[in-house]
């Protein structure tokens, strides 16, 4: 089991003027995988963002940081930002594949500016700000997710067979 944080981005759910349902919805399709032990509701500011991710990562030491939110065109939508100045390897394979299965549901997938990488031995994954968009995006990559996992936390060594 991996020990999984999640960050939902909303100026208005970090205020309480929005219910936050992504999150939630996270939490319930990651069970499977692992124990959400950190859950915060954020505005969508840059240096607040880093800072969650830094110590999710570092201190909290979570295998999987997993955001919803803040991913489109909006000037107020910093969550990839946020990722690749946290990051030390990109791993673009996971936001290709979400982006390239949502296209074949709306148009609007091509707008995504979603990223994913590592730092340290965590794994950051930005997620659409919908419950709709994250259960369609962790349906694609969740089954990948114990693989890529096993081998950046080190428990697991083969990727041969």
């Amino acid at each position: 089991m991996y020990k999984i944080g999640i960050i939902t981005v909303s100026d208005k759910g970090s205020l309480g003027e929005r219910i936050d349902e992504s999150g939630p919805a996270i939490r319930e399709m990651v069970k499977e995988l692992g124990d959400v032990v950190k859950y915060q509701v954020l505005p969508d500011d840059l240096d607040v963002l880093k800072e969650a991710m830094v110590n999710m990562s570092d201190k909290e030491k979570v295998d999987l940081i997993l955001t919803t939110g803040g991913t489109g065109l909006s000037p107020r939508d910093n969550t990839p930002e946020a990722t690749l100045a946290v990051i030390d390897r990109e791993v673009p394979g996971l936001p290709e594949a979400m982006r390239q299965e949502s296209l074949k549901k709306t148009n609007r997938a091509m707008l995504s500016r979603a990223v994913a990488g590592v730092r340290n031995r965590t794994l950051i994954i930005n997620l659409p700000g919908s419950v709709k968009g994250v259960q369609e995006c962790l349906e694609v990559i969740l089954p990948a997710l114990p693989h890529g996992l096993d081998i950046l936390t080190g428990r697991g060594g083969e990727c041969g067979s």
